[in-house]
Parts: structure tokens; sequence; C-alpha cells
């Protein structure tokens, strides 16, 4: 009995002894992947530009420019995109406006968030004070909650800074926010996409018309993914909106509803470090989602100098507009 009795006890210190060992072991492995992320996040951060601050860095000039953009260029030289998730794709050259590669570039699609990019850039050329405030209400963010939208997370009653709706607006792609900025502009949401079929048919677009801010699917609610890279390519020629359009991350001014302020991600930076492509760096950019566009992705980005936009469109999957943008950019530029 005493030899059993110190083999048992003899078994039970050996198995006390592993499950030390295994703590131990899950222990290092949990503190190995946190530093990992960690320096995941800081590469991040530094390959991305990171904003924390307001109005005071914003550019100094923002003047409404007169731009003239040509349609870009199909031609013989134009690629067929067979090697992409997204049903609709598009790659352009900025230098001389060649359509590089396409699939479906001229096809009527539901843009999705991806329509965040008109409404940011027809507030911006039609705002006057960016230090100004918006009161947020219940009536903008009801129906936004009952569509499922996608919102910055801005509160009734709450008063936000103009700059802060525009980071809103592109970073998370809030829809509290465009609407905010439409009825700050125009006084109704009606009356603001009004000046947004007005950009279009200034721009030359040949196929987009809009019926909201947000991207919220309506049968008279479309474009082309050439036309939404034209949309892309004029704003970044207005030096805020490439700012905005460039940021991984901002947090808004602090509020009685919001202390320390609300920070704001990119759903495109959140989801690439844009240099994953070899020469090639991905600039900035905004996603898209809604059930009949599935996934979207509008990015510029640069190679040897030289910039250039792809978008896609119906990627079936949340990280497809990434991978398709990746395979864009690599396969397709010399």
């Amino acid at each position: 009995m005493a030899k059993k009795s110190r083999i048992y006890r003899r078994r039970r210190m050996l198995f006390s002894a592993a499950i030390i060992i295994v703590a131990l072991l899950i222990t290092m492995l949990a503190l190995s992947l946190n530093i990992n992320h960690d320096n995941d996040i800081n590469a991040l951060e530094e390959s991305t530009s990171v904003n924390t601050s307001n109005i005071s860095e914003l550019p100094a000039a923002l003047p409404v420019t007169e731009i003239k953009l040509q349609y870009p260029e199909y031609n013989i030289a134009t690629k067929t995109i067979t090697s992409v998730d997204s049903d609709y794709a598009i790659l352009i050259d900025l230098e001389n406006n060649k359509v590089i590669a396409d699939k479906n570039g001229t096809q009527k699609i539901s843009p999705a968030s991806l329509t965040k990019l008109m409404t940011f850039v027809v507030a911006v050329e039609n705002i006057d004070n960016f230090e100004d405030t918006f009161t947020m209400t219940g009536d903008i963010i009801a129906p936004l909650v009952d569509e499922d939208a996608s919102r910055a997370g801005f509160s009734e009653g709450e008063q936000v800074k103009i700059t802060d709706m525009l980071y809103g607006a592109v970073l998370p792609s809030g829809a509290d926010a465009t609407v905010g900025l439409a009825r700050y502009v125009s006084g109704s949401e009606e009356e603001f996409v009004k000046l947004m079929n007005e950009k279009a048919n200034e721009l030359g677009l040949k196929n987009t018309h809009f019926t909201n801010t947000s991207g919220l699917y309506d049968d008279n609610h479309y474009s082309t993914v050439t036309d939404i890279a034209l949309i892309l390519e004029y704003a970044i020629k207005n030096d805020l909106c490439r700012k905005v359009l460039s940021t991984y991350q901002y947090t808004t001014s602090p509020t009685p509803q919001h202390p320390d302020g609300i920070l704001l991600t990119s759903t495109m930076f959140s989801r690439m470090y844009g240099n994953e492509v070899e020469n090639v760096k991905i600039l900035g950019g905004k996603t898209g989602y809604i059930y009949e566009s599935q996934h979207c992705l509008a990015s510029f980005a640069e190679k040897n100098g030289k910039e250039y936009i792809a978008v896609t469109v119906m990627g079936h999957g949340k990280y497809k507009p990434v991978y398709d943008a990746f395979e864009l950019y690599g396969k397709y530029l010399n």
C-alpha cells in the first residue's frame, strides 16, 4: 500500500508540474502575440498618415478649385482584367489619363458608400467655416439605425465640429456625418443631393446619378467604376480631401457626450498597411458595402513617382477588394 501511495503522489506531482508548464507556455504565447500585435499597429501607424489633431493641422488654403478633368481614355492597349474576385474593376494611370485595365468598367453599379466620395467633395467645396458646429439630431440617427447603416457614432444633441463630420464621413464611412453635412450645407439631404448631381454633370460623368448622400440602395442611385475613379481623381486634387482620404486614425473634438472624443479609424487602412505590393504605396482611399454591391474599394497609389487609381465593386468578401487592389497594382503597373 505504501508503494502504491508513493506512486500515486509521484503521478500527482508530475501532473501538477505538467499543468504549470502548459500554463507558462500559454502565457508566453499570449505575450508574444500581444507584442507582435503592438508592433503591427506601430508599423501601420508609421506607414500611414495618423492624424489625431483638429482643424489647426488642416491645409491652410482650401480654394474651390476650377479643375477640368478629361474622361479616362479606353484604347487598344486597355487590358481586360481576369484575375480579381470583384465583378467590376478599373485601373487608371493619372499621368496620361489612360485606362490601363478594366472589367465591366462602364456598366452600371450601385456605388454603396463610395457615394460618400462625392458627398465629401461637395461638402468641402460649399463650406466656408470648418470650425463651425452642427447639432446632431435624433431624426438623423434613428433611420440610419433602422437601416443598419454605418455611423461615425455621434449622439443626439451633440454639437459636432464640421471638420469632425468630414473625417466621420470618410474614415468609418459614417452616414450620420454625411446627412449632417448635407443639412449644414443645404438645409436638407434632398437639396444637397441636387448639388451632388450638378457636380457629376460638371465633371462629365457619363452614367452617374445620386438620390442620397450615403449610398443606401435606390434604383435611381447608380454609377460606374469609371465614374467613381473620376470622382476620386477630382477629390485628391484638393489638399483637404487628399489629407482626409490618406488618414488612418483621427480623434474628434471633446464634447459633453464624448469627453475624450471619438477615435475614428479608416476602414481601408484597418485592412491593409498600404505597402504590401512591391514598389507601390497605396496612399489613401474609401471602402463601401451594401448587399446589392457587396464589398467595394476606391484607392489611389504611387509607383515610381506616378499616381494611379483602382476601383473595384462587388467583391465577395470583406477582404476581397483589398486583395483585388493588390492584384491590380501589382500585376498591371510597369
